[in-house]
C-alpha cells in the first residue's frame, strides 16, 4: 500500500473514531488502537504511541471549555491525576515487557467494558451526600450550573476514588486509551459526583494522563509522526462534527452501534490475541 493511500485510510478512519468517541464520551482511542492494529496491520505499541498523542489533542480542545462553563472540577482533577499519572507511568513503563498478544487480550477485556459503559447509565443509589471532612477541608466540594443558579455537590470516599484512579491511568498507559470510562465509574458510583462534573472532568484528566505515559512512548521510539499526524487531525475533525451532532441528535441509537462496533471489534482482538495473530 502507498504511503498516501496509508495515510488518507488511517485519516478516515480517524474521522469516525472521532465521531463516535465524541458522541459517547469514551473518546476515539477505544477504536484507534484495533482499527490501526487490526485493519493496517500496524504494530499495537505504535498503535497505542499514535492513539495517546490523539487523546492529548482532544482532550485539550474539549477540556477548556468545559471549564469555561463552570463544570468541570479542576481541584478533584488535579489531586486525583496524582494517582493516573503514577499508573499511566507504571503502565507505559511495564507496556514494552508485555508480549503483543496479552497486550490485544487485555485491550478486548476493556473494550467490552468500554461497549457496556456506552449504553449503560446507572442509577445510582442513595440520597444526598453528606460533607465530607477530607474533602471540605481540601475546598474539593463545588457546584454546577442549573436552571435556577448554581447547584452544589459533596465529594466523598476519597480513598477508594483514587485507587480505581490508579488503575484507570495504569490500563491508559499500557493501552493507549485515556480510560473516561473507568474515570467516570470512579467518580460518578465510588466518589458520588454528579455525572455532569464526572464526565467533564474525565475529559479534562485525559490529556495529563495519556501526556505523561505519552513521554515513555516517545523516548522508546513509539510514536511515529507520520502516524500519529493523520490520526490527530482525523479524530480532531471527527470529535468537532461529533460534538455539533450531539447537540441534535438523539444519541440512543448511536449509543448502541458504537456499543456493537466496539463489541465487535473487542472480539477480534481477544480472538487474534489468543491465536496469536497480534
Amino acid at each position: 500500500m502507498e504511503v498516501l493511500e496509508l495515510t488518507s485510510l488511517v485519516f478516515g478512519g480517524s474521522v469516525l473514531a472521532g465521531f463516535l468517541g465524541a458522541l459517547t464520551g469514551l473518546g476515539g482511542g477505544v477504536v484507534i488502537v484495533p482499527m490501526l492494529a487490526l485493519a493496517f496491520g500496524i504494530d499495537m505499541r505504535y498503535a497505542i504511541g499514535a492513539s495517546l498523542v490523539s487523546v492529548i489533542a482532544t482532550s485539550s480542545g474539549a477540556a477548556s471549555a468545559y471549564v469555561r462553563e463552570g463544570y468541570a472540577n479542576i481541584r478533584i482533577g488535579m489531586l486525583l491525576e496524582v494517582a493516573t499519572t503514577v499508573g499511566a507511568l507504571g503502565g507505559a513503563i511495564l507496556a514494552p515487557h508485555v508480549p503483543t498478544s496479552a497486550l490485544a487480550i487485555v485491550f478486548g477485556v476493556v473494550l467490552l467494558y468500554s461497549a457496556y459503559a456506552s449504553v449503560s447509565r446507572k442509577v445510582r443509589a442513595g440520597g444526598p451526600v453528606a460533607p465530607n471532612p477530607r474533602a471540605v477541608r481540601w475546598k474539593l466540594d463545588g457546584t454546577l450550573p442549573g436552571t435556577d443558579g448554581p447547584i452544589p455537590y459533596h465529594v466523598t470516599h476519597l480513598p477508594g476514588g483514587f485507587a480505581v484512579m490508579f488503575l484507570a491511568g495504569l490500563l491508559s498507559g499500557l493501552l493507549g486509551i485515556g480510560s473516561g470510562a473507568v474515570k467516570v465509574l470512579a467518580m460518578d458510583q465510588i466518589m458520588r459526583i454528579p455525572f455532569k462534573v464526572s464526565t467533564t472532568t474525565s475529559n479534562f484528566m485525559i490529556g495529563v494522563t495519556a501526556a505523561a505515559s505519552a513521554g515513555i512512548y516517545f523516548g522508546r521510539g513509539y510514536i511515529d509522526p507520520g502516524l500519529a499526524m493523520p490520526v490527530v487531525l482525523g479524530v480532531g475533525v471527527g470529535a468537532l462534527v461529533g460534538a455539533k451532532v450531539l447537540v441534535h441528535a438523539n444519541v440512543g441509537p448511536l449509543r448502541w452501534a458504537f456499543a456493537a462496533v466496539v463489541a465487535a471489534l473487542a472480539i477480534e482482538m481477544i480472538y487474534s490475541g489468543s491465536t496469536g495473530r497480534l
